[in-house]
């Protein structure tokens, strides 16, 4: 799980890195980090543990792994290592995130990771806050809403990994922690942070280790994050990013621009593998706006490499329309997202585990054909899964993030390829309808 970013002599940055965090998934990692930029946090995003130290400035870095849904020993020997790490950049305070959804099973991994970076810190506090008021996720008296019904109604509950059937949070994780878990409720919060620090000690006073946080509006994640200053390590969405830089603006460089990138011209492409709903509707409509193939998990089955081919060939078909001018034949969609009876019908017949695992590997393939052969290099990608795949296929060592096309998806140019590619890793449930087609207008 390591890499190196840059081949260049190992340097240390001319600053350090304040806050290191450790996120589950790619596209997670890509929103948390797009966050601490609109705060003004100049922010790095790596693609895996580093083998050597940072050798960019930056006041915030974020380690990216794929361990939402691997075994929860594996998920917690690489967050493990990841601590280490960042600890060795100089960081001073720790982020776990995960999905404003609280993707995970009863054996974890949301509690387990939990646990193990609240031993190795020394800590017997922290808390927990999925809440993201900006994609409307909610926590109101320990309960999780998405679109405004609780999480179990939402969608989550079809998602074919991690079906998420009971919204109580404080429920969810007490089942995957030997920890107490209480709350910080909302009436607390609207009493500001003092009242919260008060609640805070009260609960660790009763043994209680991890609280879940209720939070309605940004202005509840602002409240919560002044009173987590002196925590070593909060747990969250990306929400509470949004509250952290201020706990240490006179430590950061107000005459720069956190978000700034270097423009990258190229064809450009569209991959998804996501099957929450808002992908689905994104997919709906830009297939009204750009050509689009249909990866189906079954027919990948039946005929793997000629079904890979001809996505391909579809491809190239579209961008040799106009040879003479790279650009000027717009993205390509190919997406094997589905709706939740075919992904039943998919995993009935190939397993849970080895129906994704097909379309990842079949998402990496092209990916990497697109990059290689096909001149890409501007791509959108839809899943954390399907992120997750398509960056190690292309080697990405790390991220530079930029603006945001819509909360919690920015823009993000590549460390460590050979040739710099602009990336927006999209988390299946963000994004407005038009996603797909109006974040090629917002590209730097």
């Amino acid at each position: 799980m390591a890499n190196s970013l840059s081949k260049a002599d190992e340097r240390r940055p001319s600053t350090r890195p304040i806050l290191g965090c450790i996120a589950d998934d790619f596209t997670g990692a890509t929103d948390l980090a797009s966050m601490l930029v609109s705060a003004g946090m100049r922010t790095l995003q790596t693609i895996g543990i580093p083998e050597t130290p940072l050798e960019a400035d930056a006041d915030a870095v974020v380690v990216a792994l794929k361990s939402r849904t691997i075994p929860a020993k594996e998920a917690v020997d690489q967050s493990i290592q990841a601590l280490d790490w960042l600890r060795e950049q100089g960081c001073e305070q720790f982020y776990f995130k995960y999905c404003s959804t609280f993707d995970s099973t009863p054996a974890g991994n949301i509690g387990p990771v939990t646990e193990a970076l609240m031993e190795a810190l020394g800590t017997d506090f922290t808390v927990a806050c999925p809440a993201l008021p900006a994609n409307r996720r909610s926590v109101f008296n320990g309960y999780l809403f998405a679109n405004g019904v609780p999480l179990n109604e939402s969608g989550m509950q079809d998602h074919p990994l991690t079906p998420m059937t009971d919204a109580n949070l404080v429920r969810v994780l007490g089942a995957q922690t030997r920890h107490d878990v209480g709350l910080i409720d909302y009436a607390t919060l609207r009493q500001g942070d003092a009242a919260v620090t008060a609640r805070i000690e009260a609960l660790k006073a009763e043994g209680v280790g991890i609280a879940i946080c209720d939070a309605i509006d940004n202005e509840d994640l602002f409240v919560l994050a002044r009173a987590c200053h002196d925590l070593p390590l909060v747990t969250a969405g990306s929400g509470l990013a949004l509250g952290l830089p201020a706990n240490v603006a006179e430590r950061l460089d107000h005459t720069r621009d956190a978000a700034r990138l270097e423009p990258i011209a190229g064809r450009e492409a569209v991959l998804s593998g996501s099957c929450s709903r808002a992908t689905l509707a994104q997919i709906e409509h830009a297939r009204q706006h750009m050509p689009s193939v249909h990866l189906d998990a079954l027919a990948l089955d039946d005929d793997y490499q000629g079904v890979v081919d001809a996505a391909l060939a579809h491809a190239e078909a579209h961008f040799v329309a106009d040879a003479g001018n790279r650009n000027a034949p717009g993205p390509v969609l190919i997406y094997a997202s589905a709706s939740p009876e075919e992904v039943r019908r998919a995993q009935q017949r190939l397993g849970v585990q080895e129906a994704g695992e097909l379309v990842e590997r079949a998402m990496a393939e092209i990916a990497a054909e697109l990059v290689g052969r096909l001149g890409v290099r501007r791509l959108l990608v839809a899943g954390g899964e399907t992120s997750g795949a398509v960056v190690t296929a292309l080697d990405v060592k790390g991220l530079r993030i930029g603006e945001s096309i819509d909360p919690g998806v920015p823009w993000t140019t590549t460390l460590g390829t050979d040739e710099p590619l602009a990336l927006a890793l999209k988390s299946g449930n963000f994004g407005a309808t038009d996603f797909m087609t109006k974040a090629w207008k917002l590209m730097p």
